[in-house]
């Protein structure tokens, strides 16, 4: 059997919905159908890209790399048909968080003025390459080091560390803190799309407690609500402002770098304009 656009969807809505019931409601198909469908794939590819039992669905490893790869065909297949229907392609820049920081609205306005013909649409993805990876975007304004295979960088700018602390916290009243400041506290961490991890701190002086944090609206809603501190970069304060969040300079951490990032082959034709953009608004700065 040969593999067909249909069986990489119906893959891929079972891997974002991790239940066969809402993909096949996704797709509008009987659930048989996507069981039978999803069993030719991995029949046709030779592994198994799903575990499931009564009341359990999860991929396996080799499921979670074959996710990835299915993404950018059917993205770039989509991409390919849209650039047919329509004159302008959009250029997809995405973020996991904050964007260009304070830049974010001089970059996109820059663009629409100087390449009015290639809307730019800035899409936030909660992931490590803010949907790079999978295809769904064509860009990515990436904080950190980026070390996904296939992927070309270029440095824009670095940005100091702050800590996040509720407002109240008798620590947010200082004018800067130490991560040593931090290290009895727990720790807000976001492991999907964020740079933070107990690394950051000498062994021995680590914070012992730490909460799992999925995106950045919940690592704010953890850290106002009293339940954790966190750290993370000054765009973050200047983009997430919040009354009851206090941002305070943390003087000896490293700086964050943050880059562009695109898929090392073909792709939008308009990324090297848009490189040069974000170099030219963001040195400026």
């Amino acid at each position: 059997m040969s593999i067909e656009l249909r069986h990489l969807r119906c893959f891929l809505a079972i891997a974002d919905t991790l239940s066969v019931t809402r993909a096949a409601e996704r797709l509008h198909l009987t659930q048989p159908a996507v069981s039978r469908t999803l069993r030719r794939l991995e029949e046709t590819l030779g592994v198994r890209l799903v575990e499931r039992t009564t009341h359990h669905l999860a991929l396996t490893p080799d499921g979670l790399a074959f996710r990835d790869r299915a993404a950018l065909a059917v993205s770039a297949f989509d991409r390919a048909l849209a650039y047919g229907r329509r004159t302008g392609w959009p250029l997809r820049l995405g973020h996991a968080w904050s964007a260009a920081g304070a830049d974010t609205t001089t970059l996109l306005r820059r663009w629409h003025e100087e390449h009015p013909e290639t809307p730019l649409e800035l899409l936030r993805i909660d992931d490590r390459t803010a949907g790079l990876a999978r295809g769904d975007v064509d860009a990515a304004l990436l904080r950190g080091e980026v070390t996904t295979p296939g992927l070309r960088t270029e440095q824009l700018t670095t940005e100091p560390r702050v800590a996040g602390l509720p407002v109240d916290d008798p620590l947010a009243a200082r004018p800067t803190l130490s991560l040593a400041d931090l290290a009895s506290r727990t720790l807000a961490l976001n492991t999907v799309s964020g740079i933070t991890t107990l690394d950051l701190w000498p062994p021995g002086a680590r914070p012992s407690s730490t909460i799992t944090i999925g995106n950045t609206d919940d690592w704010i809603a953890a850290i106002t609500g009293g339940r954790a501190v966190g750290v993370t970069t000054s765009a973050t304060a200047g983009m997430h402002p919040h009354p009851a969040m206090a941002y305070v300079p943390l003087t000896d951490a490293p700086p964050v770098p943050v880059v562009i990032a695109w898929h090392d082959g073909p792709g939008h034709p308009r990324i090297p304009d848009l490189v040069t953009l974000a170099h030219e608004v963001m040195s400026q700065a």
